[in-house]
């Protein structure tokens, strides 16, 4: 059974930092490309930044380019997104997806699965 298990929200002031991970297990982690995607309060999916199997190509959205960073680590089976320079826009359930192969996948939707997303709020 696929699982990805988000873990890393919480609350946090405009300007701070968080770093979310997503636990990943019974599929081949290092041969799927990984996406991060967000919903904010009333809102639909926001696709939010992506990267390959190996990790050798990575994408964001115009929205965090430049305040957040995706990355992997295959042997840990493990996503990361380390957010930097929160805004309370930012505020949203963060899910990790399974993209469909290998390829980065740029959408907020098409994923094969997802995990269950993990809440953060930027509030003064």
């Amino acid at each position: 059974e696929v699982q990805l298990v988000e873990s890393g929200g919480g609350l946090v002031q405009p300007g701070g930092s968080l770093r979310l991970s997503c636990a990943a297990s019974g599929f081949t982690f290092s041969t799927y490309a990984m996406s991060w995607v967000r919903q904010a309060p009333g809102k639909g999916l926001e696709w939010v930044s992506g990267i390959s199997s190996g990790g050798g190509t990575i994408s964001y959205a115009d929205s965090v380019k430049g305040r957040f960073t995706i990355s992997r680590d295959n042997a840990k089976k493990t996503l990361y997104l380390q957010m930097n320079s929160l805004k309370p826009e930012d505020t949203a359930v963060y899910h990790c997806a399974k993209a469909p192969g290998q390829r980065l996948w740029a959408l907020p939707t098409g994923y094969e699965y997802w995990g269950q997303g993990t809440q953060v709020t930027v509030s003064s």
